[in-house]
């Protein structure tokens, strides 16, 4: 099966659950086959749960679903090593992290040690119980959600942590004709208790080989990282993107023109990727935030700031 009808009918399948947000879909797929994780900011109610078992049920991955409260600890994740009596020997418990795609559920709601966990098993790759190194499952992706607006016993991730992530987006509310739709849709149940799955593991794993084919010109590398940049020098910008920033944006954007039947990079590419690569890893400066100015206006004058490649 070829990449194209592959990503088609992963499409085709979660939007039989997630209505109208294709901009979403096609993002969390982008993050899937980057090998990247991704961070939803958005209010409660919009989908990000069912988008997350969409996915996993579309490619037939093994699925947790992690709440997470300000007593959880970090072996609630990982797990821990049971002591065996007949053995005479400990033995690892693996915790809820070792699946093919974990949902983190509102993850700035937990203490920062245990965000750490979450975070190392995602940088890594691999989880330390007692000093012993487990590799997570392949593929392991990790949607994490937070709730933007609410944050009253909330411990937000500091710029450190938030770099982990490859990509940051929110989903949005839909539009009256989306709604309608939605509730149409679940008058006897809910889509996704009807939804099969139209690849598998392995064919994900596929995709993650052919993302690393697509070619990206020399001239586009510069373009990406002149972008990165510039954000260090933007006079509302108190901390600008790292150099992971651009790895990044080069990774989303060889994933998103994948996901466009290209094999290929075009600048359009990388200017669609910049914000959600991008928007979490710049701080703005405290005058430039009572002022208004959002993270989207300061990268749209990044990107007019740089000339386009030709």
């Amino acid at each position: 099966m070829e990449s194209k009808e592959i990503i088609s009918k992963l499409i085709a399948n979660i939007e039989k659950v997630i209505v109208g947000k294709r901009q979403a879909v096609e993002l969390c797929l982008a993050t899937l086959i980057s090998r990247g994780h991704i961070l939803i900011e958005d209010v409660p109610g919009l989908g990000k749960t069912m988008l997350a078992r969409a996915i996993a049920l579309s490619i037939n991955a093994d699925f947790k679903r992690l709440q997470f409260t300000p007593d959880i600890l970090p072996s609630d994740i990982t797990g821990v090593s049971i002591y065996n009596q007949k053995t005479q020997e400990f033995e690892p418990r693996p915790g809820p992290i070792f699946a093919n795609i974990v949902l983190a559920d509102e993850i700035n709601r937990t203490t920062p040690r245990t965000q750490s966990g979450l975070l190392e098993c995602m940088q890594e790759g691999k989880v330390t119980i007692d000093g012993v190194s487990y590799p997570v499952p392949d593929p392991f992706f990790v949607i994490a959600t937070e709730n933007p607006i609410e944050f009253q016993g909330t411990y937000p991730l500091p710029e450190a942590q938030m770099d982990r992530f490859l990509l940051c987006i929110s989903i949005g509310y839909p539009s009256a004709e989306e709604e309608n739709l939605i509730v149409e849709r679940q008058v006897k149940n809910h889509p996704i208790e009807n939804i099969k799955s139209v690849v598998d593991l392995g064919q994900i794993k596929l995709l993650q080989e052919k993302v690393t084919t697509v070619h990206i010109s020399p001239e586009i590398m510069s373009f990406i990282t002149t972008i990165v940049r510039a954000t260090r020098l933007h006079p509302d910008i108190l901390l600008g993107a790292s150099p992971r920033g651009s790895l990044a944006l080069m990774q989303a954007s060889r994933a998103i023109a994948l996901i466009n039947d290209r094999d290929f990079v075009i600048p359009d590419d990388v200017k669609r990727m910049a914000f959600f690569t991008l928007g979490h890893r710049i701080v703005l400066k405290t005058e430039a935030q009572v002022e208004g100015i959002t993270k989207q206006k300061v990268i749209t004058e990044v990107l007019r700031s740089v000339a386009v490649p030709l």
